[in-house]
């Protein structure tokens, strides 16, 4: 009986072991599978709960709000290192437009575009020259663009030497049966001054000497240029008029480097001009300059035209569609629009979105091929089906920068993530969190002159902030106006580098759009969303070029829907021109501009 209920006992506690291990066993599995997924999630990205456009892939403190970061949820708004997402309202403000790319391939951008003006055709011009010395004594020809005939009377000569000449053939004459070597000899010397026999015929028979002589056309044609009038003294050979035979023209193309490739002789053009919109004309590409022009980059390309209707004048502007070589016709290629480009003198660069729901951008370089027109053939970098950005690629650049995400003037990227050093941040601003990371940009030597202009326009700037910080619409709106104007005076010709050159043209279109619209409504709301891209790129402008001043980069974490804005201001005194008196002193500043 004992040992009946020590087996008892023991098959209770086996039984019970089991059923522990069945109950508390799979749960703690479940845990630890739930622990090892939370912790994949951990390692994925962290983000604020105040602004989900911040990530990390560590724990730690918004840098915006200084609030801690929460595990970014399966869904979330993840963006890789150089990846920027803007909202749907700076999308709409700044006009952003994207395209999708695809293969140029049996499309008419096979053509290559040429634009250049009509000639006259060299090969049928004629210089009527005088064949001997004297004075004009009557020119037939009054005016350019009068139209000759050949043998027709164009001047009358005197001339002294023929007169001797003709007292020659005089007296030769009436030795012409004793000494006709002589006689000869000075019928061939007048025949050399272009006398026909029949002149010299009647000379001989009238035995009288004449003084004037006349200089027939020996070509028909066009008179292009008079060179000689009325009571001019001429030498021998010097030319009177130049005769140009328009049946004929040429039609004189410039094509740029990247373009020759893509040109032979013989290849077939469609030549049309705004005076025949209607009507091509046929040619055949008949010459290329072999030496390239230092100055524009350009190689001339010439075709002969027919206009026997005289409808080509010499000075037509004309455009020509020239058939691609069938090599390169027969290339897949990608064509995108030249507004899509961003071009530093050593990369070409465009905004590709990421993702096809959201407005998420990432920067690419590609390789450029043949510019037809405002078209770029790109040879590497996109993919047949990418969506690029084709209207405000500066704009999507400038918001790069700022953020420090890879940008056309910051090649690397700004180091953001929590345990790296924010380089951006100067010593002088306030040490706390709350503060947002600005990239670094390159500076580039620009003259003097040109900085003080751009002084100026940060002038104008400062008057719109002042404008806002006292909550006054009117006073903005009339600043507007003011700045446009100013950076309408600033002369690009002062720069000489063409990266400096190409940075400028994409800032001020962006600076004069901005300006526009604070010039064109008395919404201060409005006028704010303005301001902020005004800023940006003004920004961008004043850490590119200098304007021999220092200013202050100030942030407010709460503008812009709590996304964040930025503007310039001249001290380290806080004047907040995004909320005005409503917070005054909110924000802070990020960095020093020397």
């Amino acid at each position: 009986m004992k040992n009946n209920k020590i087996i008892i006992y023991i098959g209770l506690l086996v039984v019970g072991v089991l059923l522990g291990w069945l109950i508390f066993g799979n749960s703690s599995n479940e845990n630890t599978e739930r622990n090892q997924s939370e912790s994949v999630k951990t390692n994925q990205m962290w983000t604020c709960s105040m602004h989900p456009q911040i990530m990390q892939p560590e724990p730690g403190d918004c840098p915006i709000c200084g609030m801690d970061l929460i595990p970014a949820e399966s869904g979330a708004d993840g963006l890789a290192m150089n990846e920027i997402k803007m909202s749907e309202n700076a999308m709409a403000l700044a006009n952003i437009q994207t395209s999708i790319v695809g293969n140029a391939e049996g499309t008419s951008d096979n053509q290559l575009s040429l634009s250049g003006k009509i000639m006259a055709n060299e090969e049928a011009n004629a210089v009527q020259a005088s064949y001997f010395e004297g004075r004009i004594e009557k020119l037939n020809v009054n005016f350019t663009g009068e139209e000759v005939r050949r043998g027709q009377l164009l001047a009358t000569i005197y001339a002294p030497t023929l007169v001797a000449a003709q007292q020659e053939l005089l007296t030769a004459a009436s030795m012409k049966a004793s000494q006709p070597a002589l006689y000869n000899a000075v019928r061939n010397k007048l025949k050399l001054w272009k006398l026909s026999d029949s002149q010299i015929n009647q000379i001989e028979s009238s035995g009288k000497v004449r003084e004037n002589f006349p200089i027939y056309a020996t070509v028909s044609g066009t008179v292009s240029q008079k060179m000689a009038e009325e009571g001019d003294y001429v030498k021998q050979g010097q030319p009177i008029v130049k005769v140009s035979d328009l049946g004929t023209v040429w039609a004189m193309f410039d094509a740029y480097e990247s373009q020759i490739s893509q040109l032979k002789e013989g290849q077939k053009i469609n030549v049309t001009t705004n005076a025949y919109p209607n009507k091509e004309f046929e040619a055949t590409v008949s010459f290329i300059d072999p030496t390239l022009n230092t100055k524009s980059r350009t190689v001339a390309v010439r075709a002969t035209l027919n206009n026997k209707q005289d409808l080509l004048k010499p000075g037509m502007f004309v455009t020509a569609k020239v058939q691609m070589s069938e090599g390169n016709a027969n290339q897949s290629q990608i064509i995108v629009p030249a507004t899509a480009v961003m071009w530093t003198g050593e990369r070409s660069l465009v905004y590709v979105k990421t993702n096809p729901n959201e407005p998420i951008f990432e920067m690419r370089d590609v390789t450029l091929g043949t510019k037809n027109g405002n078209m770029y053939t790109i040879v590497e970098g996109l993919n047949n089906g990418d969506e690029i950005v084709t209207n405000g690629t500066f704009t999507v650049d400038a918001a790069a920068q700022l953020q420090g995400k890879k940008s056309m003037m910051n090649a690397s990227g700004s180091k953001t993530m929590k345990g790296h050093e924010d380089h951006s941040r100067n010593e002088n601003s306030n040490n706390n969190e709350n503060t947002k990371p600005i990239a670094q940009v390159k500076r580039i030597e620009v003259p003097s002159k040109f900085q003080t202009q751009l002084k100026a326009v940060f002038d104008d700037y400062i008057k719109i902030e002042n404008a806002l910080v006292k909550d006054n619409s009117e006073a903005a709106k009339k600043e507007g106006t003011s700045l446009l104007n100013t950076i309408s005076k600033v002369d690009m010709k002062l720069l000489k580098d063409n990266t400096a050159h190409t940075n400028w043209m994409h800032l001020e279109k962006e600076l004069k759009s901005s300006a526009t619209s604070i010039s064109q409504t008395a919404e201060i709301k409005k006028q704010r969303e303005y301001f902020i891209h005004l800023s940006a790129h003004f920004i961008n402008a004043v850490k590119t070029f200098g304007i021999n001043q220092k200013v202050y980069v100030d942030f407010c974490p709460m503008a812009n829907n709590n996304v964040g804005a930025y503007w310039l201001s001249m001290n380290k005194e806080i004047h907040n021109p995004y909320f005005g008196e409503a917070m005054l002193d909110c924000g802070n500043v990020l960095e020093e501009i020397e």
